[in-house]
């Protein structure tokens, strides 16, 4: 058994976490952000990502250990639901806090980001509404960078929705290995609701969706960096769709949503000051 910390961290879903934190910190540099204000960024997303994992693991403390969840310290009694729940509102208090030095609109921002990723863990995960979370955080993501500037802009409407086709693809390919322990304690969500070949399919359809957007979106022409990058994600979703259509669902899905999350982002930041109206 590990030790409470180490719980506890696993608790905070680092994997994703880090992930998501990367792809901001990436976004942070393109768009210009100073390195101070990158690194508050960066912690304050950190923050931000621990406190959804964690809340997942408070929240849905007893549906796991009703169904066996080997990946989650609550779940299997190596930490207390209480010391999580406590550690998640610390980390959002910690997230908004971090936030402050980059400005109030900033800080509406990650307020936004923080509460749609928590009525997600709270309820909205069990009705047809439950891609709307993500839809709206990682919606948000280029604007919270944006808004994080010395001078407060807003993001470019291509930047926003690209973010919001990959929380959808993020959405599918995370709830894609679960269906069936969902299935046992009636959790019915918009990818369930669709059913596993139809939800596995459009993951990877929004996916280069998200891509076009990056590429086409800025008024410049693409360069060859941007068609590059659109055929990798394209190749992405050939993997993914092969594998959904072959094989039972694995974590893999979710990863690969990662690697073309960050493909997308790289060229976002190549896009510079493009996001920023």
């Amino acid at each position: 058994m590990p030790s409470k910390p180490v719980a506890l961290a696993l608790s905070t879903h680092p994997g994703p976490a880090v992930a998501v934190t990367l792809i901001t910190v990436i976004l942070g540099a393109g768009v210009g952000l100073p390195p101070e204000r990158i690194v508050l960024l960066g912690l304050a997303m950190l923050a931000n990502q621990a406190s959804v994992g964690l809340s997942n693991d408070w929240i849905d403390a007893e549906r796991d250990r009703l169904v066996g969840r080997r990946d989650k310290p609550v779940a299997r009694g190596w930490i207390s639901v209480p010391a999580v729940r406590l550690a998640a509102w610390l980390s959002a208090a910690a997230a908004v806090a971090l936030t402050v030095p980059l400005g109030w609109a900033a800080v509406a921002a990650q307020v936004v980001f923080i509460t749609s990723a928590w009525l997600y863990n709270a309820g909205l995960k069990n009705t047809v509404a439950s891609v709307v979370p993500y839809i709206v955080s990682f919606g948000v993501l280029p604007l919270l960078v944006t808004l994080a500037l010395p001078h407060p802009a807003a993001a470019a409407w291509w930047a926003m929705a690209a973010g919001a086709a990959l929380g959808i693809a993020a959405h599918f390919a995370n709830v894609l290995p679960d269906l069936e322990d969902d299935h046992r304690t009636g959790v019915r969500g918009l990818p369930h609701r669709l059913g596993r070949r139809s939800a596995g399919i459009a993951t990877y359809g929004v996916l280069v969706a998200a891509s076009l957007l990056v590429v086409v979106g800025p008024a410049s022409a693409p360069g060859v960096a941007g068609w590059i990058g659109l055929g990798a994600t394209a190749a992405i979703a050939v993997v993914g769709i092969t594998l959904v259509l072959t094989r039972p669902p694995t974590r893999l899905l979710f990863q690969l949503i990662i690697l073309a999350a960050v493909v997308d982002v790289v060229l976002l930041a190549l896009a510079g000051r493009a996001v920023v109206i």
